[in-house]
């Protein structure tokens, strides 16, 4: 491992920003005159024309390649990797490394038998990019399906020569992000089937019970309540004017949605995200914990602290949280300290500034943020499962008090005309 450690710090390394990876529509022309159209994938057009030119054709145009379905999900990636067939490819090719293969025959083994079938064209593109004479690292991020952060790991793990340490500290890495995940998604689910329940229910009670009553009331000519004449008129025009409204609110969740995937939309988002009662504080710190996991991750493989923080602002979700991080980025590229530039965002809470700056102090700043998310981590569980308790009997409240406003307003009228005919 020690001379593919000099073979790197030979050639020159990318840099650590590969979000922009993308498709492109080429018109290309070959020495036999044909005329074609491809599909290439690049981090930008100056390098697909190059890329085409490299391999000898005659490029005439090159433009983004519109996928509809990929902008609305916020990715310009080839392929999404699943996460679980991600841990095992990282198993698998880290026992391969130790055992002493070679990463090109490591590589040909997986690409050829690894567990994940969905895995093995992306590991052919990889294979074949290092056998071209690429770096693993720039194979990686020349693929475009893999995560910023295990690139620029794999980057540092080339530099440093301990690849293999590398891989197994991004695979604890991808154990803990994942079950702090599937954590909170599990919370989440009985409130979220509550919801739903609410909102099926009273859909059919404006949608067929309560016309059913109101034409029951017509032919009874009863005089009606004002509460029960309230409820029919408003739904009445919700039962004749459904499909309309149903379009009219799916096309309006559309367009927000498309909306809160633009750089502008998604910031207004999280800006306002922090200021919801309660679940604001969970989320921000679920956010916080989920930064410091990835660069005390990427520290300890040896990376530096801007490139870390760039590419830890590159892996975040928020994109509030993400544009603080590489403000801070720039700031300790001055020459601050990353617990000065961190206040300045006024978003990360002063008991994690001072662990770090504890941690700078002592010279142990990876390990001080692994104690930071673990905190943090275990904070954010702690509080949303205490908030779920009453939770999920708050919404049972409010919908049964919804419920059984509907249904009296609807019986009302023929209480009314049962003590008529007993009088």
């Amino acid at each position: 491992m020690n001379g593919y450690a000099k073979l790197c710090k030979r050639r020159p390394t990318l840099r650590a920003v590969y979000t922009h990876v993308g498709q492109y529509v080429c018109k290309v022309g070959d020495t036999s005159g044909r005329i074609f159209q491809q599909l290439e994938t690049a981090q930008s057009e100056g390098e697909a024309r190059q890329r085409l030119a490299d391999q000898g054709f005659h490029v005439f145009s090159v433009r983004m390649h519109f996928d509809f379905l990929s902008r609305l999900s916020g990715t310009h990636r080839a392929k999404k990797i699943v996460a679980n067939d991600f841990v095992i490819f990282n198993q698998q090719f880290n026992t391969l490394i130790k055992a002493g293969l070679p990463i090109l025959k490591a590589l040909d083994l997986l690409a050829e038998r690894a567990a994940a079938p969905r895995l093995r064209p992306v590991l052919q593109d990889v294979r074949q990019r290092v056998r071209e004479g690429a770096l693993l690292s720039e194979a990686l991020a020349a693929q475009g399906s893999f995560p910023p952060v295990y690139v620029t790991a794999i980057t540092a793990g080339e530099r440093s020569g301990n690849l293999t340490g590398v891989l197994e500290q991004y695979i604890s890495y991808l154990r803990v992000s994942a079950g702090f995940k599937k954590a909170l998604t599990t919370a989440l689910i009985y409130p979220a089937i509550l919801v739903l329940a609410v909102i099926v229910i009273l859909t059919y009670l404006v949608t067929f019970a309560m016309p059913q009553f109101s034409k029951l009331y017509q032919d009874l000519g009863i005089q009606l309540p004002a509460i029960t004449q309230f409820m029919l008129d408003l739904a009445l025009p919700l039962r004749d004017y459904f499909f309309v409204v149903l379009a009219v609110g799916a096309g309006l969740a559309a367009a927000i949605f498309i909306w809160t995937r633009s750089d502008q939309g998604a910031l207004a988002i999280d800006r306002l995200k922090p200021k919801i009662p309660v679940f604001g504080d969970i989320w921000l710190k679920a956010q916080i914990a989920q930064f410091v996991r990835t660069l005390s991750t990427l520290l300890a493989g040896g990376t530096p602290l801007v490139a870390g923080l760039e590419t830890s602002a590159q892996a975040i979700g928020s994109r509030l949280i993400a544009t603080s991080v590489q403000g801070s980025a720039a700031r300790v590229r001055e020459g601050r300290t990353l617990h000065e530039s961190l206040a300045e965002t006024r978003l990360v809470p002063d008991l994690a500034l001072e662990m770090i700056e504890v941690g700078e102090a002592s010279g142990a700043l990876a390990a001080m943020l692994t104690s930071v998310a673990e905190f943090y981590e275990e904070e954010v569980s702690t509080r949303l499962q205490r908030t779920l308790i009453w939770v999920s009997p708050a919404i049972l409240v409010v919908m049964a008090i919804v419920i059984g406003f509907i249904l009296i307003s609807l019986y009302l009228p023929l209480f009314s005309l049962q003590v008529g005919t007993g009088g």
